[in-house]
């Protein structure tokens, strides 16, 4: 409980610090963390957030003076995906440059890539140029052993945001993610409350090796093998509107059966009802075809809302004051209770979404 008070009371400070940089975070202040995932509900997830608590612990108050004493800033090497990979990523990034900017502290340098092996270069240079944090959402799981033990060699503090990777978490000192497999499980749980006479699904996965990709999609393929789904296809598109757009138009004209598609983000899903619409399929609430998504940018929510899609899992992006927390704590000397955090999450229901969630959750 001590650890949930503390780090509502970051982000009420550090929404204020945010201020000052100017542009590029949300108006809605970052979810609640926690370390634990709930169960999947046997129905959609509910779409109310607890209020923050206005109160925390005076020693956790005093850790969040300003970063550097000395008056220095602090060096930190940011390594991301691609911003226009989608409308989550460029919230996630916009919030990260918000907080790690001078006024906060901060000299900050960003390199962005999908592919591992560019940044794990990128990461053996902000090690060589002396970084002080190096901030990492990896594009894969694996393949990061090597630099974290550089980075550690030579003093770089590691801190992974939005993805996890497999490697000792000895070679880092926090993780600040969303639990992928949570999020695909909510959205399995509420495709099995639909009860549909069949289930015929088009799987339209992310980069494959992402941790997104390897949640959502194994949520998926364990519950169709278990209660007997037939998956017609389950093939890549990158994260990119127009490649699923292709993947969808491919099975329609091959004049397979579905009724279910299933795609790992919201420019997906929308480059697969695009295939629908050309061919006068209907989706949505009424219509032949459940969508669903994940990320919940606006758009998607508008369509939820319209009810031309019926299903969105939220991947929260606004991860940075919780790293800005992390280390001001570790420039201060103190030391980080809790290794990983787990952001809170949701799902959202075309039958009971509402205007307030559009603008409170779209991003």
């Amino acid at each position: 409980m001590k650890k949930k008070l503390a780090l509502m009371m970051v982000a009420a400070m550090t929404m204020a610090s945010v201020v000052g940089c100017g542009g590029g975070s949300n108006d809605a202040a970052p979810a609640a963390a926690d370390t634990e995932t709930e169960a999947p509900a046997d129905t959609a997830a509910d779409t109310e957030a607890e209020a923050p608590a206005d109160t925390a612990a005076a020693d956790t108050e005093a850790e969040a003076e300003a970063p550097a004493a000395s008056g220095e800033l602090i060096k930190v090497g940011i390594i991301n995906n691609d911003p226009n990979e989608s409308g989550y990523r460029t919230a996630n990034d916009a919030d990260l440059k918000a907080t790690f900017c001078e006024e906060n502290g901060y000299e900050a340098s960003f390199a962005y890539s999908l592919k591992n092996e560019e940044q794990i270069n990128s990461a053996q240079q902000f090690i060589q140029d002396g970084v002080d944090y190096l901030l990492l959402s990896a594009a894969d799981t694996s393949g990061w052993d090597s630099v974290l033990q550089d980075a550690q060699a030579n003093g770089v503090k590691v801190i992974l945001f939005d993805r996890t990777i497999d490697a000792d978490p000895s070679l880092y000192e926090a993780s600040i993610v969303s639990d992928m497999r949570a999020e695909g499980d909510k959205a399995v749980e509420w495709l099995k409350s639909q009860n549909l006479d069949e289930y015929n699904i088009i799987h339209i996965q992310g980069v494959m090796g992402s941790a997104a990709q390897i949640g959502r999609s194994d949520a998926l393929t364990e519950t169709a093998a278990d209660e007997g789904w037939n998956i017609i296809v389950s093939q890549t598109a990158n994260w990119n509107a127009e490649e699923a757009q292709q993947i969808v138009q491919s099975v329609i004209d091959s004049g397979e059966s579905f009724n279910v598609i299933y795609a790992e983000n919201d420019n997906m899903a929308q480059g697969a009802v695009a295939a629908l619409d050309a061919a006068g399929i209907t989706h949505g609430v009424d219509g032949d075809v459940k969508i669903l998504g994940f990320d919940t940018n606006k758009f998607a929510l508008e369509e939820l809302l319209a009810g031309n899609w019926n299903y969105d899992g939220q991947c929260n992006p606004f991860q940075s004051s919780y790293i800005d927390e992390i280390i001001k704590t570790l420039e201060s000397g103190g030391t980080i209770s809790e290794k990983t955090i787990i952001m809170d999450e949701m799902g959202f229901d075309a039958e009971t979404i509402t205007q307030e969630d559009v603008d409170t959750y779209g991003i």
